[in-house]
């Protein structure tokens, strides 16, 4: 196919294709990133985040996508994020984006079927198994975050409403999707219990306690978000944007509103990058190392069964306890080392 002046201009909108192909919104803001990144690298476009990458996905270029999505291009792509250090999954993920967008618009007419059969042949490079560790946070690291996250607010607002975010990310264990799709609607009184109703993965839901903390960073958050009101109205975003100034907005807060909010804040606390999922991660290992039950952090983490959670512990540090018993056993001393580890971590 070759584009003519007369369609050069055209665009695609890959935000109402996608859904008729995943119907899950994390795989589809996976997928919005992964094109995005792939429209920098190899398009030399700028990054975009947030309304900027809605708006983007929304009216791709047809004649960049034409000129862009090849079986060698997507090839040398996936070896520039092995070279920088991605994982399997992540990698697998990246292809089935380009894949999937290459498949779309021949369905469209933009690509000729032999453009999507070579780039569906194109093998991920090799690349680590499984995901990145991330990071575990200890619970005086958690505490310093969630101080963090008020002290970067440049207004009361702004301070009351990263509170929120990140009591609920430090305490419910809550994904960063699953905040920003959350509605006041959600929250609710059951058997005298507060208990908010959270929409996960895979469209499923569940009915979880709200600690008392969460409620009162919640009420504190309301009488802004509605004030003059009982409460917010049920449709409304639980977690808003704030406008300059510190107003609050009608607009829910993205998840890469949410991830900026830790990514500041874990910068302003000096503790280097962390991500909303380390979050939860970080729960899951404080519970575990304070002696709480497999079974209970599965619930808490909503995992369809506790071998699943078993999976994701064993991701998790484990203490070297044969290391350090053995070490006393033969009567080894302490030195200076430990002070030397200090300095450079």
């Amino acid at each position: 196919m070759i584009l003519s002046g007369q369609n050069a201009a055209a665009t695609f909108n890959f935000l109402l294709a996608l859904p008729g192909r995943t119907s899950s919104p994390h795989t589809q803001r996976a997928y919005f990133r992964w094109v995005d990144t792939y429209l920098v690298d190899v398009a030399g476009l700028k990054p975009t985040q947030g309304d900027q990458r809605i708006h983007r996905m929304s009216a791709l270029s047809v004649r960049i996508l034409y000129d862009h999505l090849s079986a060698a291009q997507l090839r040398a792509w996936l070896g520039i994020l092995a070279g920088r250090g991605h994982g399997k999954q992540g990698i697998d993920q990246a292809r089935a984006a380009i894949v999937t967008l290459t498949q779309l618009l021949v369905e469209a007419g933009w690509l000729d079927d032999y453009i999507a059969a070579m780039v569906s042949n194109v093998r991920p490079p090799k690349a680590a198994e499984g995901q990145r560790p991330g990071r575990w946070l200890a619970k005086d690291e958690i505490r310093l975050l969630m101080l963090a996250g008020r002290q970067i607010a440049t207004s009361q607002n702004q301070e009351l409403r990263n509170h929120v975010v990140l009591t609920m990310l430090c305490t419910m264990a809550l994904r960063r999707d699953e905040l920003a799709s959350a509605r006041w609607g959600d929250l609710m009184t059951q058997n005298d219990r507060p208990i908010m109703r959270v929409h996960g993965k895979g469209r499923r839901t569940a009915m979880i306690d709200i600690p008392r903390p969460v409620l009162q960073a919640l009420d504190h958050w309301r009488r802004v978000a509605a004030p003059g009101e009982l409460r917010p109205p049920a449709y409304s975003a639980l977690v808003r944007r704030l406008w300059k100034g510190g107003r609050v907005s009608r607009f829910g807060l993205t998840p890469d509103g949410i991830w900026l909010i830790i990514d500041q804040a874990s910068a302003h606390a000096g503790l280097g990058h962390v991500a909303p999922h380390d979050l939860r991660r970080s729960v899951a290992g404080a519970l575990q190392e304070s002696g709480v039950t497999i079974d209970k952090i599965s619930r808490l983490l909503r995992h369809r069964n506790v071998a699943i959670t078993e999976r994701y512990l064993s991701r998790l540090p484990m203490r070297n306890e044969g290391g350090i018993l053995m070490s006393d056993l033969l009567g080894l001393e302490d030195d200076d080392d430990q002070m030397l580890w200090d300095e450079q971590v």
